[in-house]
């Protein structure tokens, strides 16, 4: 068959296919050496990310904090005054709902990081790795060539990312997407270390925004953020802080 088998890689990746056409895959695959990569890639990415160390796990001052929301929130309820004889009490009850309902979806924005402004650019960084985990799309291409990964953002982006191999540091590369940050859509390479997944956020950095702080850390992730050749970099992992410190050097490094 010619090479549209990439209509049905995912199909066949995901066992979703009849016999006939799983056969058909098999056949294909086995002749075609981009698909066949595609293939590796993809299993080799589905055990890293099917390890027990990229499950979150909720801190334990979490449960704490949402039963005091929900005390907080039920407390504001019953504060309500009692119906009027000439209100039916179906209604009463609806509006105490609704006002506990409210009270705890405004104690809930407070609770978050950001206090129910615009959420910070760390929340996004954190949430768009997670996402990328959660949703099976860690990557839009799938390759550890850095000549493949970078021109594939031609045309896609208004500007290229640098992109480094660093399997020989143990940081191998294994892809890169498409991401929306901070207003605009920008590149987002894909490292690993052992089982852990690191994704580095590639943006051209706007004139008079100020340097990003050199790491942080959010609801459990580690983050390390850089300027570069005109570029602003934020690599975001559960990695510990020493090892994502030291791959960020390496991503640093001309």
């Amino acid at each position: 068959m010619e090479c549209h088998g990439r209509d049905l890689l995912q199909a066949y990746l995901d066992d979703e296919l009849d016999v006939a056409r799983t056969i058909e895959m098999e056949r294909h695959v086995a002749g075609c050496v981009a698909c066949a990569d595609a293939v590796a890639g993809h299993r080799a990415l589905r055990d890293v990310l099917s390890a027990p160390e990229l499950r979150f796990t909720p801190p334990p001052a979490l449960a704490a904090r949402v039963r005091t929301a929900l005390d907080t929130a039920a407390d504001a309820g019953a504060r309500r005054p009692a119906p009027r004889a000439a209100v039916r009490p179906w209604r009463w009850a609806f509006s105490g709902a609704a006002v506990a309902f409210a009270s705890l979806l405004l104690v809930s924005r407070a609770l978050l990081p950001g206090g129910g402004g615009r959420e910070g650019l760390a929340d996004q960084l954190v949430a768009s790795h997670v996402r990328s985990l959660m949703a099976s799309h860690l990557t839009d291409v799938v390759s550890s060539d850095r000549h493949t990964v970078r021109p594939w953002f031609d045309g896609k982006l208004d500007f290229s990312p640098p992109v480094k191999d660093l399997a020989a540091s143990g940081f191998p590369l294994i892809g890169g997407r498409l991401d929306y940050l901070a207003g605009r859509p920008v590149a987002a390479l894909v490292y690993t270390r052992q089982k852990h997944v690191i994704n580095v956020f590639v943006w051209p950095a706007a004139a008079g925004e100020p340097a990003p702080a050199t790491r942080a850390e959010e609801n459990g992730y580690n983050l390390v953020g850089w300027r570069g050749d005109g570029m602003a970099y934020w690599a975001v992992s559960d990695l510990n802080a020493e090892e994502l410190g030291a791959f960020a050097k390496l991503v640093q490094q001309p």
